[in-house]
């Protein structure tokens, strides 16, 4: 690890969640373009349950990659609740794994399919539930949405190992594809 890297003390909280509760991780990420793996990777351990992930930072790779399916992206554009959530399954069953994390949203300058700059949507997908997905409204330039992004999917995937995570999200936990 490097020295001068600060390790994120919700990704270390996150690894050791995971890790005690035997889930492995995989990401497909759009705004944050691979942040968060990278953020979880920096925790000494994260090998234990990291598998991977996706950057899916163009719309068809959305599609070609996670495995999105086209009609989701027709009918709801790739900043959507639905996209998040099919790009969390996307991320689980493309890469193997427990968990998947879905990530999109704007992070501007301008605004994308009529959303606004900081609109941002967390898909998740854990054992034994259908994906859900969580809509955040971040504030900012650039880098600090696409942190606070990563920051908001770590206390999700902390709360979903924990058994804190409910679930519930914007608009009827429907699976979206």
């Amino acid at each position: 690890m490097d020295p001068s890297v600060a390790v994120s003390p919700p990704a270390a909280a996150a690894v050791t969640a995971l890790r005690d509760r035997g889930w492995t991780l995989a990401t497909a990420e759009s705004l944050t373009a691979g942040l968060l793996a990278a953020t979880v990777a920096e925790v000494p351990g994260a090998s234990a349950v990291l598998r991977g992930g996706l950057i899916v930072y163009a719309t068809d790779l959305k599609h070609e990659l996670a495995g999105v399916p086209t009609e989701v992206l027709e009918r709801h554009g790739a900043v959507s609740p639905e996209t998040a959530r099919a790009l969390a399954r996307g991320a689980a069953l493309r890469c193997g794994a427990d968990v998947g994390v879905g990530l999109t949203g704007v992070a501007g300058p301008e605004p994308q399919e009529g959303r606004p700059v900081g609109t941002v949507h967390v898909g998740l997908t854990v054992p034994g539930m259908e994906p859900w997905s969580v809509p955040l409204a971040l504030t900012g330039d650039r880098s600090r949405i696409r942190t606070a992004a990563c920051a908001a999917a770590l206390e999700l995937v902390i709360a979903a190992a924990t058994g804190e995570g409910t679930g519930d999200d914007d608009d009827g936990n429907e699976s979206g594809s």
